[in-house]
């Protein structure tokens, strides 16, 4: 047994396990002390009011800020509407597009008596084979008709390697003039035949005694009613005036794109004529109702183009922009102008800056056009 452990008898007296703690007297509280609580207490409730207070006064102003963006962004949605109103007032711009072709003349008569005297024909009216056909001098007509069509008159033709100028002159005013599809189609593949074997290797050249000249293809526009100077009244779609493009203008630039690929070697046409059947192509352009001849069309460009030779270019194609500057409208038709003279050869831009600028320079005259410029120079970007 230990020295220090406790005796039997002080064990089982619970006193001495667990002595009895005196309490602690709680400590009285003065007035001075209830009064610094309370202060305490009014003080943070003053404090938390005031926080409320400004709390409040902030979101008055954000609202109140809020209020007056609203108000400045509903004044300019006004304006902007108003701006909308006076706009959609105002005429809207139309599209581009000219009425090149007015009131249309009466095509030239398509009798021909002259026919009879084609050599081949005699020869084979005076042949005794002619017994067994029947063929008379009335029906020269409808009889070459009928070998124009099935090609048979440009295989003679190619055979004798002679065109005699009633047979041109035949061919050519049909081509023209003629009101049957069928037949104007086939008189200008026969005449584009005739031609290209003068350009063509290995195509023996044909003899052609009678070759159209730049007024027969002038006066088939006349007739046709195109409209050389725009600047004057042009008629209204709707008038009785109005007549539009006729079905003859498709051969007249099949055949004019063929012309002047051979009168770059032999020299058919003058240089003031290439540049006026140049305007003329590209006023073409201008009419809504022949693009579906854009292709067409464009061909033939190139090959007015083509036949200047260098010298000639370099004074043509500056007066074919100031011609055609002077007469297209200064509206978007000026803009198609500019963008119909298409092509990555050297010529073809050179006319197309030259054409650009010219309207440029005749807008810089109507300060009412100016707008024009930046279309301009949107498509020389």
């Amino acid at each position: 047994m230990d020295v220090d452990d406790p005796l039997d008898f002080e064990i089982e007296d619970s006193l001495l396990i667990n002595p009895v703690v005196p309490k602690k007297r709680k400590k009285l509280i003065g007035l001075d002390e209830l009064l610094s609580e309370h202060y305490k207490e009014q003080s943070k409730l003053i404090e938390k009011e005031a926080k409320k207070q400004t709390k409040a006064q902030k979101s008055y102003d954000s609202d109140e800020d809020k209020n007056c963006k609203e108000a400045k962004l509903s004044s300019l949605l006004d304006d902007c509407q108003e701006q909308m109103r006076a706009v959609g007032s105002q005429e809207e711009i139309s599209e581009w597009d000219l009425c090149v072709f007015g009131q249309q003349k009466t095509t030239p008569p398509l009798s021909f008596p002259e026919l009879g005297s084609w050599s081949i024909l005699q020869s084979f009216m005076n042949n005794e084979l002619n017994s067994l056909v029947g063929l008379v001098t009335k029906q020269d007509c409808s009889f070459l008709e009928g070998l124009l069509i099935n090609g048979w008159l440009l295989k003679l033709i190619f055979k004798c390697g002679c065109l005699e100028k009633s047979i041109a002159t035949w061919t050519f005013l049909l081509m023209l003039y003629s009101s049957k599809e069928e037949l104007r189609s086939s008189a200008c593949e026969f005449w584009c035949a005739i031609l290209s074997s003068k350009i063509q290797d290995g195509v023996p050249p044909v003899e052609i005694d009678w070759y159209p000249s730049y007024s027969e293809l002038k006066g088939a526009l006349e007739i046709y009613g195109f409209l050389f100077n725009f600047s004057s009244n042009i008629p209204d779609k709707n008038s009785s005036v109005f007549k539009g493009p006729p079905q003859n203008i498709i051969t007249w630039i099949k055949f004019t794109a063929v012309f002047c690929q051979v009168s770059c070697k032999q020299l058919f046409l003058l240089t003031s004529d290439r540049q006026e059947l140049a305007e003329v192509i590209i006023c073409l352009f201008l009419d809504r109702r022949l693009q579906g001849l854009s292709v067409l069309m464009r061909s033939c460009m190139q090959s007015v183009i083509s036949s200047f030779t260098e010298e000639e270019w370099i004074n043509s194609y500056s007066e074919i922009a100031k011609s055609l500057a002077s007469r297209v409208p200064m509206d978007l038709n000026c803009l198609r102008a500019v963008q119909c003279i298409s092509g990555v050869e050297t010529r073809s831009k050179h006319l197309k800056s030259a054409v650009a600028f010219q309207i440029l320079v005749n807008c810089f005259d109507n300060k009412e056009l100016m707008h024009v410029l930046m279309l301009i120079v949107h498509v020389m970007s």
